[in-house]
């Protein structure tokens, strides 16, 4: 039994609906003769004689017409984009356009699908593109500087090695936080237990961190914990988690700085000799990280006191840096 012709249309015109595609067919003069299946904000205009510029507005309407006598003239299809607003919100339609006729035109049929969704997307991945583009570069940046004050400061291959491949793994366990955050920077306690755990001894229980967990930016992340490596570090190989019961604690509140909102990270290290003091070196990178580059990157403070059987550190960072969440993730214990 032969199928229907009304039959065949219904299932053509279901099949552009699922589709999400319409059609406009128009005469050698640009006016609709026919269109199917079109968006609703698009129905009023489509009516028989109407034109592009009835549909699409005056401008996108000239650029069509132009368009499409450059199609019926060279027999060859053409692809364009319109981006009109409805209803307050932009929206982007794809046309493809091509004659319909053997010998001549008889007519030009637009081949309409909206790509909103899709062009969002693709502006959305260039803005990550180009975030990551800069974050690289900026990171590259920061080895370079690490390279360079750590070589300068170390007499032997051997002796940058060893703190260049600590600086460069501190440098990377951060960067692992941040990426997993999908480069909304990091939490401070998770932060803190990602750079203690390579030299925090088993038996010492879990770190003391107090305070509050704020969340830093991206660049605050990196440099506290450029910070942190530096006095842990120092602490592990000189200071308080050389001894046998380190007593190191990291806290953090919230202060008034130049009043502007600002919170204070402060580290404090009792030494097992009560009566030593300990020297950064003048030239060591390790106290110009602490005392000038940390703070200098998150337009900080910092100050970085040595008496008597303690080492303090105090890291003012200013609220364009963190923020403080309402339910922020509870500190686990670190094994």
């Amino acid at each position: 039994m032969p199928f229907a012709l009304e039959n065949r249309a219904a299932l053509l015109q279901r099949a552009l609906g699922s589709a999400g595609i319409s059609v406009i067919y128009q005469d050698p003069d640009l006016s609709i003769i026919y269109a199917d299946n079109l968006p609703p904000h698009f129905q009023p205009a489509a009516i028989p004689g109407g034109t592009d510029a009835d549909l699409f507005g005056e401008t996108h309407g000239r650029n069509l017409e132009k368009m499409k006598r450059q199609v019926f003239e060279t027999g060859k299809s053409a692809t364009t984009e319109v981006e009109i607003s409805v209803d307050g919100e932009m929206r982007t339609y794809e046309l493809k356009i091509e004659c319909v006729g053997t010998d001549r035109a008889l007519g030009l049929l637009s081949v309409i699908s909206e790509v909103t969704d899709a062009r969002h997307r693709e502006k959305v991945l260039k803005s990550l593109l180009r975030e990551l583009s800069h974050r690289s570069k900026n990171l590259l940046a920061i080895i370079q500087g690490i390279a360079t004050q750590t070589a300068r400061n170390t007499i032997s291959l051997e002796g940058f090695l060893v703190k260049f491949r600590g600086r460069l793994q501190s440098l990377s366990n951060s960067q692992d936080l941040i990426t997993d955050s999908s480069w909304r920077g990091a939490f401070l306690f998770e932060l803190a237990e990602k750079q203690f755990a390579p030299y925090w001894p088993e038996t010492a229980g879990p770190m003391p961190i107090t305070g509050l967990n704020v969340h830093l930016t991206p660049n605050a992340a990196v440099h506290v914990g450029l910070a942190l490596h530096e006095l842990i570090v120092n602490s592990a190989s000189y200071g308080a988690i050389a001894g046998s019961t380190p007593a190191v604690t990291l806290s953090c509140h919230e202060i008034a700085s130049a009043g502007r909102r600002a919170i204070e990270v402060s580290w404090a290290e009792t030494l097992c000799d009560p009566t030593e003091v300990h020297e950064f070196s003048e030239n060591s990178f390790g106290k110009t990280v602490l005392e000038r580059v940390v703070p200098s990157s998150v337009n900080g403070k910092a100050e970085l006191t040595l008496v008597p059987g303690r080492i303090e550190y105090h890291l003012t960072i200013p609220d364009a840096e963190f923020e403080i969440l309402r339910h922020p993730p509870q500190k686990a214990a670190m094994r």
